[in-house]
Order: C-alpha cells, then sequence, then structure tokens
C-alpha cells in the first residue's frame, strides 16, 4: 500500500511564496508520474501541475511561470514551490501519484491521493 503525506500549506500574503511537499511511502513500488490538484471552495479539482518519472511537467495556463514542480527520486518526494501567489491560488492542494507495486509476485498499478493541505492566499 503507498501512502502520500502532505505538508507545507498555510496562510500567505498575496505575491508571497509557499513551498509544498508531498512524501510517498510504502514497499516494492515504482512511480510513474506525481503530481498537484487542488480544489477551491465551490469549485471542482483542477490540476495544477504533474511531472512523470522521466522529468516531463506539465502546467495548468494559470500557475505556468509562478509555480514549479519538481521531484526527489530517491525520496519519493515533489514539491511545488508557489510563486507570486494570488488570492484566486486559495484551496486545498492535494498530492496524487501513479505507478506500480509488486505483491505476491504480482505487480499492481496505483492511483492515490494525499489527504490535502490547505493554501489560502489572503491580505
Amino acid at each position: 500500500q503507498v501512502q502520500l503525506v502532505e505538508s507545507g500549506g498555510g496562510l500567505v500574503l498575496p505575491g508571497g511564496s509557499l513551498r509544498l511537499s508531498c512524501a510517498a511511502s510504502g514497499r516494492a513500488f515504482s512511480i510513474n508520474a506525481m503530481g498537484w490538484y487542488r480544489q477551491a471552495p465551490g469549485k471542482q479539482r483542477e490540476l495544477v501541475s504533474t511531472i512523470t518519472s522521466g522529468g516531463w511537467t506539465n502546467y495548468a495556463d494559470s500557475v505556468k511561470g509562478r509555480f514549479t514542480i519538481s521531484t526527489d527520486n530517491a525520496k519519493n518526494t515533489v514539491y511545488l514551490q508557489m510563486n507570486s501567489l494570488k488570492p484566486e491560488d486559495t484551496a486545498v492542494y492535494s498530492c496524487n501519484a501513479q505507478g506500480s507495486t509488486k505483491v505476491a509476485g504480482i505487480y499492481r498499478n496505483f492511483n492515490v491521493w494525499g489527504q490535502g493541505t490547505l493554501v489560502t492566499v489572503s491580505s
């Protein structure tokens, strides 16, 4: 069972920065891609950014040039550096990981989510 633990959310002034972290743990797993999604009050969850094991990245248009996703593969951790934050970035940010695990000699795909961390951008 792969689990994700997020950290780094909080309250920040407009124009400020935050860095979110998401660490994956478990046994005998490999990750194909990790990403960040967010859900603002009254809105549907939306993709923020994703990164593959090969380093290919993808960003929502609303965060391009302000957010940067990166990974520490040795730690199975993904980061989201958020700069120039705006009030409309306020949301619960959730980490996602997709990959495979080997259980009893059988490879199984997984798609797991973290518990979410609240980011509030307000003066």
